[in-house]
Order: C-alpha cells, then sequence, then structure tokens
C-alpha cells in the first residue's frame, strides 16, 4: 500500500506537470497523511536540515567554478591545445571533443555546463569544415556526459548526501569509468568517420604545439590541484569546490585578464540560479526521504525482491534497467534523490559494494541525459549548436547504443571499477 502511494502521487502529480521539487515535498506530505500523523513543522525541519549539509556547500562552488572558466578563457585554451596536438589527424576534431570533454568533466563536474562550453566552441568548427552534423552534435552530447562520472562530480556530491556514502571514495571510483567512456567515444568516432572526406586542421609545428600548451597550462594545472589535493586528504570535497572556484578566479583576473570586476556580478547571479534549484530540489527530497524510512519502504521493496537478492549481478541487471527506464523521463538529479535511499538498503543486503553501485547509479542516470522526452544535454546542445531535435536523436544513438554495452561490461565485471578505486583510494 505504501508503495502504491507513493509511486502513484509521484508520478501523478508529474503527470499534470507540476515541478520535481513540489511533487517530492507533497509526495511526503502524502505518506505522512497515509502514516496519520501529518506535522507542518516536521516537514519545515526536514527541508531545513536537507539543505542545511556542509558537503552540498560544495555544489554552489563548483557551478561557479564552470560559469568562471568558461567566461575567463580557461575551456577555450583547452580546446586550442585539443585542436594543436589532434586536429591534423583523419576526423580529428571529433577527438579534440573528446579529449576536451574529459579534461573540463574534471573540472566542473557539471555536464551541462562542460556540454555548453564544447558545444559553443566546437560545432561551428565542425560545420564549417564539412563534418556531419548530427552525428558531431551526438559526439558532443555524448562526451558531455563524462562530467557526472569523473571528479568532481556534482551526481556523486548529491548522492553521497542522499545515501551516506562517502564522497571522495566515489570521486576517486569514477575515474576509470570516466576515462573508459572517453576511449569507447574514441574507438566508435573511429570507426564511425574512416569513410569521411572532410578536410583536416593543418598540422602545427612543435614550436607552435609548445607555445598553446603554455598558454593552456594554467588550465590544465586546475584538476591536478583539485584530485591530487583530496588524494593526498589535503582538502575535501566540499573543500576542493572552493579551491576549484579560487583557482579560477585568480587566473581569469590575473593571468588570462579575459574577466574583469564588472563580469563578476553576471557570473555569481547565474551560478545562484542554478544552485538555488538544485537545494530546493535536495530540501524537497529530504522530505520524502524522511518519509520512506520511517515508512520502511526500502524494507518493502526488499521482501519484493527477496529471491534476487541470492544473484547479485541479475539484480543489478534489473536495477540497470529501471534506471534506464527512469532516466528517460526523469533528470539525474532528481532520480538520485528519490530512488538511492530506497536501492542502496537493497543492494547492500545483496552484498554489492555500495560505492561501486553508486557509480553505476550516476553512469546509468547520466546516459538517460541524452535520451527523450527529458535528454537535458541534448537541448542544450540543439540551443547552443543551433540543431534540430530530430537530428541530433539519430545523431546519438550509435553513441548510447555504446555506453549501453559499457555499462553491461560493468555489470558482468564489477571489478573492472572496485579494483582501481582500491588502488586509487
Amino acid at each position: 500500500m505504501t508503495i502504491a502511494i507513493f509511486l502513484g502521487v509521484l508520478l501523478g502529480l508529474m503527470a499534470f506537470g507540476m515541478p520535481i521539487a513540489f511533487a517530492l515535498m507533497l509526495t511526503g506530505v502524502a505518506l505522512m497523511i497515509q502514516l496519520d500523523f501529518f506535522d507542518a513543522q516536521l516537514l519545515a525541519q526536514n527541508m531545513l536540515g536537507g539543505a542545511d549539509n556542509f558537503p552540498l556547500m560544495a555544489v554552489p562552488f563548483f557551478l561557479l567554478a564552470g560559469e568562471l572558466m568558461n567566461a575567463g578563457g580557461l575551456s577555450r585554451r583547452i580546446v586550442n591545445l585539443a585542436v594543436a596536438l589532434f586536429g591534423h589527424i583523419k576526423g580529428g576534431l571529433g577527438y579534440v571533443a573528446i579529449g576536451t570533454a574529459v579534461v573540463l568533466a574534471s573540472l566542473s563536474g557539471s555536464a551541462i555546463a562542460d556540454t555548453a562550453a564544447v558545444a559553443a566552441l566546437l560545432i561551428p568548427m565542425m560545420r564549417s569544415n564539412g563534418y556531419d552534423l548530427e552525428r558531431s552534435s551526438g559526439l558532443i552530447a555524448s562526451a558531455g556526459i563524462i562530467a557526472p562520472v569523473v571528479p568532481p562530480s556534482m551526481a556523486f556530491i548529491i548522492y553521497g548526501v542522499a545515501t551516506n556514502i562517502s564522497i571522495t571514495k566515489l570521486f576517486m571510483a569514477g575515474i576509470v569509468p570516466g576515462l573508459l567512456m572517453g576511449l569507447t567515444l574514441v574507438v566508435l568516432w573511429s570507426w564511425m568517420a574512416r569513410g569521411d572526406d572532410v578536410p583536416v586542421q593543418p598540422r602545427r609545428t612543435w614550436a607552435e604545439r609548445f607555445r598553446t600548451l603554455v598558454d593552456g597550462i594554467w588550465a590544465l594545472v586546475m584538476p591536478i590541484v583539485i584530485i591530487g589535493g583530496m588524494r593526498a586528504g589535503i582538502f575535501t570535497p566540499t573543500e576542493a569546490a572552493v579551491v576549484a572556484a579560487v583557482y579560477a578566479l585568480l587566473i581569469s583576473l590575473f593571468v588570462y585578464r579575459e574577466l574583469s570586476l564588472k563580469d563578476l556580478p553576471r557570473l555569481f547571479i547565474s551560478a545562484a540560479k542554478t544552485t538555488a534549484v538544485v537545494m530546493f530540489l535536495v530540501a524537497a527530497a529530504m522530505v520524502t526521504a524522511y518519509m520512506i524510512t520511517l515508512a520502511e519502504l526500502p524494507g518493502q521493496v526488499i521482501a519484493l525482491l527477496e529471491p534476487m537478492l541470492d544473484h547479485p549481478k541479475w539484480l543489478m541487471a534489473a536495477i540497470v534497467v529501471l534506471l534506464t527506464l527512469v532516466g528517460t523521463a526523469m533528470d539525474l538529479t532528481p532520480t538520485i534523490l528519490i530512488l538511492g535511499p530506497v536501492l542502496v538498503p537493497l543492494i547492500t543486503r545483496a552484498g554489492i559494494d555500495p560505492v561501486y553501485f553508486g557509480v553505476m547509479f550516476v553512469m546509468v542516470g547520466a546516459v538517460g541525459l541524452l535520451t527523450p522526452p527529458v535528454g537535458t544535454v541534448l537541448n542544450v546542445v540543439c540551443g547552443v549548436g543551433r540543431v534540430s531535435m530530430e537530428g541530433i536523436i539519430r545523431g546519438v544513438w550509435p553513441y548510447v547504443v555504446a555506453y549501453t554495452a559499457l555499462i553491461g561490461l560493468f555489470v558482468a565485471f564489477p571489478e573492472i571499477i572496485t579494483v582501481p578505486a582500491g588502488w586509487l583510494h
């Protein structure tokens, strides 16, 4: 009965077009009423407690770092370096898009920010060089979703807060899967682009490459500072976010000098608006999470899936299918907030490593950013690159298939994630 009320109210409100944050809040209220102890003060306390969380301080600072990087020239210099190194290869701009996306992913942790930056810089270049626009746009969108999987990932921060799992362990566990996602795109792009007859960029001299490297060195140092500092225990993920924002601010203002003080209010406001959306979602979800625990919903889900608890890989495969279906209709953050607290007790009972599960959860949810009708990253590429939704859907599906195969490999062989995570932590 509790599961039916939870799903019925939540899905019903979303079907009527209610914003997910309000739908989550009212779902919590419905569970309160069902348990016969509605308390408005408890509602307010859980919302306040959900937002008043130190690890979540990382969210606004990483968002601000992304804004500063894009406006201050750090993102553009990373693209320039990739073009200098790989632009002369056949299909080289595709490799540039993948390499740039991986580096940017290790800086901001935001799929939307990274995708917008790469699309704005590379789609016009690929269009003018005669690349297939649908396939190129699909590649850029697919590369953009590496950001939630590699550190510093805002999805991991939210998942760690929602499920009480170490954010640092999640960050370290995401490095190898994120790099394998990039490698998957490289292999697929090399196969798809082999028959294209498009002009390549002129081969740069070693002197030109060196000058581009020197120009972009400050941008390239940033992920070393962030990931290295966390790995060495110098600062926590939350402190790393502050370091990233301050670093991007100083480099943009005083080294590259592409930002002025009068630009800062606009960037601060943009980051604050996005932060407000995320934090309100988290606050509302904490009401539902509290009621889920109180109503013993995880125990009921475990009882339903009891036969699969002795077969962890089959259980994991079933959860991947569930998350894939949910990801077509729901964005990554609400998916984490709604299903994370429900599924983690289940996988713990089945003996599945919760850190491995967190990486898989976020990766499957990230692929959902490429699938309509929600397809947040697809919408970003359409808007920035002036590409039709129908065209980018045709262009993105081979990459979605490749990612699905990679996820299947991780389900069959969890050691691909867990073993390197043990080395890195």
